[in-house]
This record gives structure tokens, C-alpha cells and sequence, in this order.
């Protein structure tokens, strides 16, 4: 593929993780040294949303770029005039961070032999289907996903490839080859993101804050139950989210955090065949908000809720995403920093979309550098079955991992679990 013919389409350009992807692109069309600078110099763009955000906006994020870019508004679960589009456009890459159906974002994608990028899953059919209890969205789309998998044979598709999952699964990956011998009994994604304003003060009392969407974080933490998987069985307990808690050591650093359902803790858990979790913690505002009304989740639901964004008030903090693998007598991981003060003033967002939008780019390079076999693959089956290079592109723009041990273990979630009023 010629550099010229490279026309990309991005679904959710107005978002957050949009904004960081594009952020990057912009760095790599200045950078001769980057992986994709040919490419991204002299791509075309199509940019599409339900509500667009004006020129001015996207010219102060890639003004490298943005005299290579179409701007639309438009519904992309609109099949018939997605289609349209591609083919008119002549797109190759679909990056999609919106909220469309992933599955038929594929589908599209598929019939036409373009190749396909997202950070989550989202399904249209689970969302409007009310019999559905809201403690089991993910499990639903999951499966909606798996059943449609090896359809796929067209497109060369990347799904979840952000911070987590994505990255976290070649965390989890690295760190496993580095001691093949050893085979652990457990792996958890952690995550500590104490992110919040620089004056605590303009801080509403009933405003949910968080770095990413406000809607997506409650999600899993209000409707959802507590959910791990072992022995490929996800085991859902009945019990609020937020009402326990969870050990996490990473060396010196040591934090409790909630246990909630992500795509990655199946993944591993599957692929493995290892006890998996998901255990995070967010800003202390929002940990207490959630914890004072549990007996009143509607009234949660109903907060006001804000973006965590530092283009409208300075933040500190910063967010640790990583991967903890635990053994009979210890403990290894590994994890990535990013702060708040340096994402902004480097790349104009926070920590963590930045975080995301290193997953998107490695994804994206690996579809345009490496030669991966038709088929959808999760971030870890892609390092599994292909000679893709996603941790060399990952670590371009996300340069430090920090790697240790813990002489001693924990032991597996249900001997971290502790009410959190204990």
C-alpha cells in the first residue's frame, strides 16, 4: 500500500480518546523517526460523529494535519449509508472509539476488506434490550461478539486494542515470556487512577467525576456485580461493587481497589486458563460519593457527572494501569505511569486517554506495518498467532514500564477481599 492511498475513517472524532489518537498522529506526521510517519503524513482523514465538533476545535489538536481532513455528521448504525461512505471515501482503516455496535461496525468492515480498529465493545442489540439485567452488559456482548468472530475472514480487525484491554494483555503477555517456566495462578489487571482537579475546591458535592465517560464508569461500578473468572468460569458475586474491596502490592506502592467487569478478564482468563480480575480504583471524591448513597443507586445514577478534563481546570494526579501475576510464594508485575501535568502539556489530554489512544496507535501500526492474516483477534490472540510488533510500536509513545517482585503473595481474590469499612 502506497502512503498516498492510505484513507482513513475515524467513528467518535469528537471524544476524548479521539482527540488523544488524533493528538498522537499529529506528533507522528512531524516525527521522521516514527513508525507510521510516511503514512500518517500523507493520509487522508474522514472524521465522523453524531454531533461534530466545529474546525477550530480539530485545527488546535492536529494542526499538521488538518488540511487532509473531511468532517461529517452522521450515524454510523445507519448500515446502508456507512456502507456508502466507505465506498465512496475509498476508506482502508476504520478506527472506531464511538458508541456504535461493534459488531456490525465489523460487519461493514468485513464485506468490503477494510481493516478495523476499536478500544471496547459495544453492542446496539444488548443496550435496547430491556430483559437484560444490567449486571450482565458485558457478559451479553461478549457473547454477541463470540458468536460472530469467525465470520470475519475479510478484514483484518483489532478489537480493544486501548489501555485496557489492549495494552494490559501484552503486559500480561511480556511478562509471562519472560519466566516461561513458571506458570502462575492468577492475573489481574490494577489500576490506580487518583486523577482530580489541581484546586479541589471547584469540586461539586454531588458530581461524579471520573477520566474517561462518566456514563461508561458507572456502568461497572453502580449496575454491575463484582466479577472475576476462574477456571473459564465467571464467577459473579452478589454484592455491590463498591462495598468490598481489594488488595493490590506493587512493590512499595499499595492501594485497595474495586473488582469489576472488563473484556480483558475473560480474554485472559480464557486464554490462560488462570483465576482473572479487574481491580480499580478511582479519584477519592468519587470513591466516597458512590460508597455514602449504595443504598440508594438510582440517586447515584442521577448525579451530575463531568469529564475529568484539564483543557477546563488544571489536574494532578496520575493513573497506574498494570498487570499483577500472582504465584504460590510471590508476585510479579508490571506497570505504566502516566501524569496528568505532563499528558496535557505534551499531548493536550489526560493521562489516561492518553493511555488509550498508545493502544489505538499501536493497533493501528501494526495493520499498517506488519502482516497479520485476515481474522478479528483481541490484542493478546494478536501477539499469540501473528508476528505483529504492537509492543515496539506501543513503546514509541508509551516509553515506561516499571517491572518488580513481591517476595511474598497475597494470595488469590478472595483472600484480598475486605469490606471497605473494615
Amino acid at each position: 500500500m502506497l502512503e498516498k492511498d492510505t484513507i482513513i475513517t475515524f467513528l467518535g472524532s469528537s471524544g476524548g480518546v479521539a482527540k488523544a489518537v488524533l493528538s498522537i498522529f499529529n506528533k507522528a506526521a512531524q516525527d521522521t523517526n516514527d513508525p507510521i510517519h510516511q503514512i500518517i503524513k500523507n493520509a487522508r482523514f474522514h472524521l465522523i460523529d453524531l454531533k461534530q465538533k466545529d474546525r477550530s476545535y480539530f485545527k488546535s489538536v492536529i494542526p499538521c494535519l488538518i488540511e487532509q481532513v473531511t468532517f461529517y455528521e452522521m450515524d454510523v448504525n445507519n448500515d446502508r449509508m456507512f456502507r456508502r461512505h466507505l465506498v465512496d471515501t475509498k476508506t482502508v482503516l476504520v478506527i472506531d472509539v464511538s458508541r456504535a455496535d461493534s459488531v456490525e461496525m465489523m460487519r461493514c468492515c468485513n464485506e468490503l476488506g477494510i481493516k478495523y480498529v476499536n478500544t471496547a465493545l459495544e453492542s446496539e442489540v444488548v443496550d435496547e434490550d430491556e430483559s437484560i439485567n444490567s449486571g450482565f452488559i458485558l457478559k451479553e456482548r461478549l457473547r454477541i461478539f463470540e458468536e460472530n468472530k469467525n465470520k470475519f475472514k475479510n478484514t483484518t480487525a483489532i478489537i480493544g486494542s486501548g489501555m485496557n484491554p489492549g495494552i494490559v494483555q501484552w503486559m500480561a503477555i511480556d511478562l509471562m515470556n519472560q519466566f516461561p517456566s513458571e506458570k502462575p495462578l492468577a492475573c489481574y489487571i490494577v489500576e490506580h487512577d487518583n486523577s482530580f482537579y489541581e484546586n479541589p475546591s471547584i469540586a461539586q458535592k454531588e458530581t461524579i467525576y471520573t477520566t474517561w465517560s462518566p456514563d461508561c464508569f458507572l456502568e461497572e461500578a453502580v449496575t454491575s456485580f463484582p466479577l472475576f473468572v476462574k477456571q473459564n468460569i465467571p464467577i459473579f458475586l452478589h454484592d455491590d461493587v463498591y462495598s468490598i474491596e481489594f488488595k493490590v502490592r506493587l512493590g512499595e506502592k499499595v492501594f485497595y481497589g474495586c473488582l469489576m467487569p472488563h473484556e480483558e478478564v475473560f480474554i485472559i482468563g480464557k486464554l490462560f486458563n488462570l483465576e482473572s480480575g479487574f481491580v480499580y480504583r478511582v479519584n477519592e471524591h468519587t470513591t466516597n460519593l458512590i460508597r455514602d448513597n449504595l443504598k440508594n443507586k438510582e440517586k447515584i445514577m442521577d448525579f451530575d457527572k463531568k469529564l475529568l478534563d484539564p483543557s477546563t481546570a488544571p489536574l494532578i494526579g496520575e493513573d497506574l494501569v498494570g498487570v499483577l501475576l500472582v504465584y504460590e510464594d510471590k508476585e510479579r508485575f508490571i506497570y505504566n505511569v502516566m501524569n496528568n501535568k505532563e499528558s496535557y502539556e505534551q499531548y493536550g489530554t489526560n493521562a489516561t486517554y492518553l493511555q488509550v489512544a498508545c493502544g489505538v496507535y499501536a493497533g493501528v501500526a501494526s495493520l499498517f506495518l506488519d502482516k497479520v492474516e485476515q481474522g478479528a483477534y483481541f490484542v493478546d490472540e494478536l501477539l499469540l498467532s501473528t508476528k505483529s510488533q504492537y509492543g515496539k510500536y506501543l513503546k514509541y509513545h508509551m516509553s515506561d514500564f516499571i517491572y518488580g517482585e513481591n517476595q511474598s503473595s497475597d494470595g488469590l481474590l478472595l483472600q484480598r477481599m475486605k469490606s471497605y469499612n473494615n
